[in-house]
C-alpha cells in the first residue's frame, strides 16, 4: 500500500468495534499519515501521481506512542516519561472499493488463527526464542526469531522509548526491508497448531542501525514490532482471520449503513416544514387607486413620486393614532421642514397649499369606531 509520499505493507484485515463496524485494514501510522497533506488517503500499489493504483480508503484513526503504564500496567517503569512505540493506523475500505477481491489468507503462510495475546506473567519460553515469519512488500516471506519483548531502545533527554518486539532474521538474513513496515509478525504453529499473529513491524535496521547481540559475532540486522493485541485494543479493532468472517462483517456493515440511511430518511419525513414569515399573510382588503399629479414636470414632488394620492378602502381609522414620518432626507422633507402643520395627518387632510408626504399608522390606542364613510382619502393639493 502507499500514501502520497510513503509506502509500506497492508498488515491485516480488521473491523471496527464501534460505529457501523466498518471493515478495513491495519498498517503503520508512519506509512499512512503524512501531515503535509490534508487528506490521508491510501492506494494500492501506487498513488495516482506515481502510477496506476486503486484507491483503498482514508485513515480514520491512528496512534504513534502510548505511555507504558497504559501498555504494561504494573510492569511499567518508574520514569513517568516512558513511552511505547504503538505505530498503527486504521483505514476503512472506501464505499466504491471492490472488497470481493480481498482475502484474509497470507501468501506463503495460509490461514491464521486468532491473535496471540502476550501475557507478561507467562513463561519466557512461550515467546522468547520462538520462530516467527512475515510477508512484506519489499522482502516477501522471511523467517526470524523473537529475541526480546518490552525492550528499551532509546533514551534521549530524559525520555525513555520502548518497543514491544525485537526480531532477528535467521541465518544472518534481514527479517525486513524498507517498505515492509506494517507487515504482520506471525508466530509459527507448533504440533500442528495454526500460526498466530502477534505483532506488526514498525522499524528496524533501516532507521536504527545494526545490533550486536552475541559476543564474537558481527552486529546483526534486527526488526522492531508493535504488540498486535494491545494495538487492536487501543484502536478499538478486531482482527478478521477467515473469508467467512470477512463476508459476515461486510454484510453487517451494509445492514448498519442501510438502517442508518432509513433512519435519516424517516426523520426527514417526520420533521415539520418550517414556514417563513413571508409565507404567512392575510388579505387586508386594500384598494390603491392612482391619481395623476398636476404640477411642474421638474418639481421635487414629481422627481420623487409618480403618484401622490391614495384611496384606501375598507380600513377603519381610530381617533388617536401615533404617527412617524419617513424619508427624512428626501427633497420633499427638506422643502417642507419649515411648515409645522405638515407634521400631522390632520394637516395633510385640511390644508390646501402644501405638498404631499408619506406617514405610517402604527396602531390604535382606543377601540375602533365605524365611520360613516368607509373610504379614507389622502390627497395632495396642487
Amino acid at each position: 500500500v502507499a500514501s502520497l509520499e510513503t509506502y509500506g505493507t497492508l498488515g491485516a484485515i480488521v473491523k471496527s468495534r464501534t460505529g457501523m463496524g466498518q471493515v478495513g485494514f491495519l498498517t503503520n501510522r508512519h506509512v499512512a499519515v503524512d501531515l503535509d497533506y490534508p487528506n490521508q488517503k491510501m492506494f494500492h500499489p501506487l498513488p495516482p501521481n506515481l502510477g496506476p493504483g486503486v484507491y483503498l480508503g482514508a485513515v480514520e484513526r491512528a496512534t504513534s506512542f502510548i505511555t507504558d503504564d497504559l501498555w504494561y500496567g504494573i510492569f511499567a517503569g518508574a520514569n513517568p516519561e516512558t513511552f511505547v512505540r504503538a505505530d498503527g493506523a486504521f483505514i476503512p475500505f472506501a464505499d466504491d472499493f471492490d472488497i470481493s477481491n480481498v482475502t484474509t489468507s497470507v501468501k506463503g503462510v495460509g490461514d491464521m488463527g486468532e491473535v496471540k495475546r502476550i501475557d507478561l506473567q507467562s513463561p519466557i519460553n512461550s515467546l522468547i526464542r520462538r520462530q516467527v515469519v512475515k510477508v512484506g512488500r519489499s522482502s516477501g516471506l522471511t523467517t526470524g526469531t523473537v529475541m526480546a519483548y518490552a525492550l528499551e531502545y532509546n533514551d534521549e533527554k530524559g525520555i525513555c522509548f520502548f518497543t514491544d518486539f525485537l526480531v532477528v532474521g535467521e541465518n544472518q538474513q534481514t527479517f525486513d526491508l524498507e517498505g515492509d513496515s506494517g507487515s504482520l509478525i506471525i508466530l509459527t504453529g507448533q504440533d500442528g497448531d495454526q500460526p498466530h499473529p502477534i505483532g506488526i513491524i514498525w522499524g528496524g535496521t533501516a532507521n536504527r542501525g545494526r545490533l550486536k547481540l552475541k559476543s564474537g559475532h558481527e552486529p546483526e540486522n534486527w526488526t522492531s514490532g508493535v504488540d498486535l493485541g494491545r494495538l487492536l485494543d487501543l484502536l478499538e479493532l478486531d482482527l478478521i482471520t477467515s473469508n467467512e468472517s470477512l463476508q459476515e462483517a461486510v454484510q453487517k456493515q451494509r445492514n448498519a449503513m442501510a438502517a442508518a440511511a432509513d433512519s435519516t430518511a424517516s426523520q426527514a419525513e417526520d420533521t415539520p416544514t418550517k414556514e417563513t414569515p413571508g409565507d404567512i399573510f392575510e388579505p387586508l382588503g386594500v384598494n390603491i387607486q392612482q391619481i395623476s399629479v398636476d404640477g411642474p414636470p421638474d418639481s421635487d414632488i414629481n422627481a420623487c413620486f409618480s403618484h401622490n394620492e391614495f384611496h384606501v378602502d375598507g380600513i377603519e381609522v381610530g381617533s388617536n393614532v401615533e404617527e412617524h414620518q419617513f424619508i427624512p432626507n428626501s427633497p420633499i422633507h427638506r422643502n417642507l421642514e419649515g411648515n409645522p402643520e405638515l407634521r400631522s395627518l390632520s394637516a395633510l387632510r385640511n390644508t390646501s397649499d402644501e405638498d404631499g408626504s408619506v406617514s405610517l399608522h402604527l396602531g390604535d390606542r382606543e377601540s375602533k369606531r365605524q365611520r360613516s364613510d368607509p373610504t379614507f382619502s389622502m390627497e395632495s393639493q396642487k
